[in-house]
């Protein structure tokens, strides 16, 4: 028995593509996937109201669709496939979906995220409330980009969750899926709100870092994906409980990466200009380290540093390189890429302990180490990508 309304004129597999054809482009099948959720969308915008249709729904609709890696789509994707007895074609209809509306649930979490941290850039273009005030120019007043960009982020939320409203799911799955939804949208809340709060209390606590990168990036973008695919494949609690162990350490790791990019990254690279994070006073676990290890060795001079240059907007260069400096002689840089390398470690090893499709469970394998930003083995080593996307993204 199927819950929820279909969307669209068919729910089979798109295209009638089998498990095996979207196995070759996940990122491809779900961008199709999206394409056709956001024609719908579009048309319904325009039915509202011209302009906002033009100004607001077109503008998600195009961020959602020149998105980044798609890794969150991935994980799902991956966690259902890893799992015995998926995907069969309602299966992975209902994973692209879900896929889809993850990346919905993205374009909110980044156009807010670049609201609240000032940034103008993302993916190498302006942020959408720049693009959104300089439209306007000086009939724009002070702010109207920020405001329109939280209407933005607030419309990509809400297409999301009517993707997941409108995906069939059979009584047994449809709870678990969507008890899922619920709990990862109110986790990247308090994840996105502990951020906050750790720059405005000029945080440098080690245990309050780690908190904020679980709710912040390890639940939403690893370890949720992972578990919605295991749901939609019915999936043991063994089962289960193995993808999501390896999820919670990846996804750490994936923000420890991250939060490295913020500091070392190259913009080219990232998308984003570099030390935007020391300039935010975003209490990261790089931070915290540095600041630790400073204490312990009564190191005043770069505790001093830390206390005068983070959550300064107006840095300069020199001060930024400063600050790097200093979690490089702290040792706070190698201690985090020691962990990480540690937490994947972990990842891979809880992945083994459950009883996974081998050639799913070598993808996961693959995307803990690109995610993460280490090298792999083997086959592991031959699909190895930079990570360009914000781990906390």
């Amino acid at each position: 028995m199927l819950s929820g309304p279909a969307e669209g004129t068919r729910q089979d597999t798109l295209d009638g593509a089998s498990a095996c054809d979207i196995d070759a482009d996940v990122s491809a099948a779900v961008h199709r996937t999206l394409e056709g959720v956001l024609d719908g969308r579009l048309e319904e915008a325009r039915a509202i109201d011209p302009t906002f249709a033009e100004d607001i729904a077109d503008r998600v609709a195009r961020f959602t669709l020149r998105g980044g890696k798609r890794i969150r789509s991935q994980f799902l994707w991956w966690g259902l496939r890893a799992c015995a007895g998926g995907a069969g074609p309602g299966q992975a209809d209902a994973a692209l979906r879900l896929a889809a509306g993850l990346e919905l649930i993205q374009t909110c979490a980044l156009v807010h995220d670049d609201v609240m941290d000032g940034s103008p850039l993302r993916r190498g273009r302006d942020a959408v409330h720049v693009d959104l005030q300089n439209q306007y120019g000086p009939h724009g007043r002070q702010g109207f980009g920020a405001a329109a960009a939280i209407l933005a982020g607030d419309l990509a939320l809400s297409w999301a969750d009517d993707v997941v409203a409108a995906t069939r799911l059979d009584a047994v799955r449809a709870p678990r899926v969507r008890g899922l939804w619920r709990a990862m949208r109110a986790e990247m809340v308090a994840g996105q709100y502990l951020d906050l709060q750790g720059q405005a209390t000029r945080s440098r606590s080690v245990t309050g870092a780690v908190r904020t990168a679980v709710l912040k990036t390890a639940l939403y973008s690893v370890e949720r994906p992972l578990a919605l695919g295991a749901a939609l494949a019915g999936a043991d609690e063994a089962t289960t409980g193995a993808l999501c162990s390896a999820g919670r350490c990846a996804g750490i790791a994936f923000q420890l990466r991250d939060d490295l990019l913020g500091v070392f990254g190259e913009p080219g690279e990232t998308g984003k200009p570099s030390g935007d994070d020391i300039r935010d006073g975003k209490g990261t676990y790089l931070l915290a380290v540095a600041a630790a290890r400073a204490e312990a060795a009564a190191d005043h001079d770069v505790l001093a540093l830390l206390d005068r240059c983070t959550g300064r907007a107006d840095l300069d260069e020199d001060d930024v390189r400063g600050v790097r400096e200093a979690f490089v002689t702290t040792g706070a840089r190698g201690i985090v890429e020691d962990k990480i390398r540690r937490l994947v470690h972990q990842a891979h090893r809880h992945l083994a302990s459950g009883a996974l499709v081998p050639h799913a469970d070598r993808r996961l394998h693959e995307l803990f180490c690109r995610v993460a930003g280490l090298p792999g083995t083997g086959a592991t080593a031959a699909l190895h990508l930079p990570w360009t996307e914000s781990g906390s993204r």
